[in-house]
């Protein structure tokens, strides 16, 4: 098995799955920052330890997330590797934007007689 059908095996959650949910991005934004017990992730939600494992368990599976056993807790680490590779498809797209940016732009732009017209660009 190639190394990329091995990555595509070990991850059950697609990375924009996982960063599709406002509390998963919640807890991203709160591991960036370093590793943290469980314990202490749940208390900055309002919601049961059992569901923040939950979201914890899918932004793993997405490999936007590690977890290590420490004595008997579990910590959690983000790993922000699967955000590089969604940054750099994305910036592909982004030209199609700034295109669609610019044309807005300069029709906004024109002068007043032309501002009834359909931009064509758009």
């Amino acid at each position: 098995m190639s190394r990329d059908n091995a990555a595509a095996a070990e991850q059950k959650h697609d990375v924009f799955q996982a960063i599709a949910d406002p509390t998963r991005r919640g807890l991203l934004r709160l591991l960036v920052d370093g590793e943290m017990p469980v314990n202490a992730i749940s208390s900055h939600f309002p919601m049961t330890r059992p569901a923040v494992s939950k979201h914890l368990r899918i932004l793993a599976d997405a490999g936007l997330v590690k977890e290590r056993k420490v004595g008997r807790e579990t910590r959690y680490r983000m790993d922000a590797d699967p955000l590089r590779e969604l940054k750099s498809w994305l910036a592909f797209y982004e030209r199609f934007w700034e295109n669609k940016l610019d044309a807005l732009r300069r029709y906004v732009e024109t002068d007043e007689p032309n501002r009834g017209q359909e931009p064509s660009e758009l």
